[in-house]
């Protein structure tokens, strides 16, 4: 099972030998490629070899490319998902208006239910009541939007009446950047179970080549959230950004057992899909937190 991380962060040439991902810079390093879930260049100067990129894309390990300003930019995105990805596609393409309805309810009420949680960790009794209120009033796919009030009355509650999600500051930063971690791993999975990352069940935009992923995630957003508030951020930079990778190897419960928030993703993600596809959301499998994690 892959589970590494790997960030490059220097000049560096990239290659594959013998099963293994070989880091050429100052020094040689060697991680053995069936471990890499993610491999992050953070250095627009790092090159690799087409037999790494044509390894990396047979083991589906998640390629994310960042700019001058460490910020991720692209992925490298595989053809082929899966042996049947074609078959998938077409089930995607005919998921039913009413079962993607009822499964982006179960989402978004998940989302709520996470959010409230947090908020009664944190003392904030008011605003947990008010958001669990919400959960019950979620329509089929949340005609009142239930999420939109949830969030602010949520992110309010956590980091002040001041506080919005668009405000230029390191916090936001620091919320996007994990939000965009989990984003990646997202469309690991999809991908790898033979889904188009473009059609989503209830985000719809032309311009987001990764709709489904945005849906899918919602309920993990969380797992940010926490972190984030329980650090101060008067800066975020490189330290900052690393330390936000290494959340993906946090441990979780689901279906029963503690897994790494990675293999979280892949277990209900997997869930989602065979939810859709039975027509039956009681399949969805969601985390909980882990009682020595809180």
């Amino acid at each position: 099972m892959s589970w590494r991380t790997v960030i490059v962060s220097s000049q560096s040439k990239l290659d594959y030998k013998m099963g293994h991902l070989v880091v050429r810079g100052r020094e040689t390093k060697r991680v053995i490629i069936d471990e890499v879930a993610i491999l992050v260049l953070e250095n627009p100067a790092v090159s690799l070899t087409g037999c790494l990129i044509e390894a990396l894309v047979e083991k589906k390990v998640r390629v994310i490319f960042c700019d001058s300003k460490r910020n991720p930019t692209a992925e490298l995105m595989p053809h082929h998902g899966s042996h049947d990805s074609t078959a998938k596609i077409r089930y995607q393409m005919s998921w039913r208006p009413e079962m993607k309805a009822l499964i982006w309810r179960e989402i978004v009420t998940e989302k709520i239910r996470k959010q409230e949680g947090f908020l009664r960790d944190r003392e904030k009794f008011t605003e947990a009541d008010l958001l669990s209120s919400y959960i019950g009033q979620v329509e089929l796919l949340d005609a009142t939007n239930r999420e939109g009030h949830a969030a602010k009355v949520y992110f309010n509650a956590l980091f002040g009446m001041d506080f919005t999600r668009s405000a230029n500051i390191p916090l936001n930063a620091a919320l996007n950047y994990g939000y965009s971690i989990l984003l990646s791993a997202f469309n690991r999975e999809i991908c790898m179970n033979g889904y188009l990352t473009q059609l989503g069940i209830f985000h719809d935009n032309m311009f987001n080549h990764f709709n489904l992923a945005c849906d899918f995630m919602e309920p993990f957003r969380i797992i940010v959230d926490r972190y984030v508030c329980g650090h101060t951020f008067d800066e975020f930079g490189t330290e900052e950004k690393h330390l936000l990778w290494h959340l993906l190897g946090d441990s979780v419960i689901i279906d029963g057992n503690r897994q790494m928030i990675s293999n979280a993703i892949k277990i209900y993600t997997k869930s989602v899909l065979d939810a859709i596809n039975d027509g039956d959301p009681s399949k969805i499998e969601f985390f909980e937190f882990c009682e020595d994690e809180k």
